[in-house]
């Protein structure tokens, strides 16, 4: 059984002011046991295209990254950055989710594979995340001493078969920092998120932003937690802020014996 934080943000555009910030959530976490913290996509960076390319940094090699390694190695506790945008060889954006132990090595980071170029009836309107990022290209699950944890951001989590990839690869641990706007996350956050819960039968953990951001962004928060039946353990509907559960492997265990899904599954059948 291991402890997981959540820190609930409103990030801004500055990362100094932001990594400020979670710096005093992540050491209140690590005093409360928590070995394992999760973070909202764009925890670092949250702005406008001019924002995220001022401030990517290439894979393993900048002042955040450091400064985040330098962190997880202090405190002694493994860090999922839920987001944060890192410039490839070519040049091109990606925005990125970096998983730090507590010995401050990234174990390993993951593009988001969905871009959110969606229209939303909201002061900000048009979303258009493909004008500043290039999307990912693979499905990710990383073995952790909390067990195997598959990694996904935000807009990914209305694509399922991108979880059925996951629980296929193993995750008993489903990650989803994001950053999801107040109209879409009143209208389907806590149902999308029950639904990867229930359809994988894993652990669901959920960092959000929340509030006002620049450009007439508002994110709807309800940061939580989900067991693998579905059940929300934990929730942070509003403000910033910290969670933390135990999870229990064990229990996804019992589930998936009780009610075999995958070997019940008959993907032939459907596909035909």
């Amino acid at each position: 059984m291991a402890k997981v934080g959540i820190v609930q943000m409103n990030s801004g555009p500055d990362p100094d002011a932001n990594l400020k910030k979670l710096k005093k959530k992540l050491k209140g976490l690590q005093l409360q046991g928590a070995k394992l913290v999760v973070t909202p996509e764009n925890c670092l960076v949250f702005g406008a295209r001019s924002d995220y390319q001022r401030h990517a940094e290439p894979l393993g090699n900048g002042p955040l990254q450091t400064e985040l390694s330098t962190l997880t190695r202090q405190l002694g506790i493994w860090l999922l950055v839920g987001s944060m945008p890192i410039r490839q060889p070519d040049g091109a954006i990606t925005t990125t989710a970096l998983l730090f132990d507590d010995k401050g090595k990234c174990q390993a980071h993951y593009d988001k594979l969905h871009m959110f170029d969606v229209e939303v009836e909201d002061q900000h309107h048009s979303y258009r995340e493909s004008d500043t990022f290039r999307p990912g290209g693979e499905v990710k699950v990383v073995p952790t001493p909390f067990g195997n944890i598959g990694l996904s951001i935000c807009y990914d989590i209305r694509f399922p078969q991108l979880y059925a990839a996951l629980r296929e690869q193993g995750a008993d641990i489903i990650v989803i920092p994001a950053a999801f706007t107040k109209v879409t996350g009143k209208a389907h956050w806590d149902v999308l998120l029950r639904a990867r819960a229930v359809e994988t039968q894993c652990w669901i953990v959920a960092a959000a932003q929340w509030g006002e951001h620049n450009e007439g962004r508002e994110t709807w928060g309800h940061s939580m937690i989900i067991d693998p039946w579905g059940q929300v353990v934990v929730c942070q509907e509003q403000g910033t802020g910290v969670l933390t559960a135990d999870l229990d492997l064990n229990l996804s265990q019992t589930i998936r014996t009780n009610m075999p899904l995958v070997k019940h599954a008959r993907l032939g059948v459907h596909q035909r």
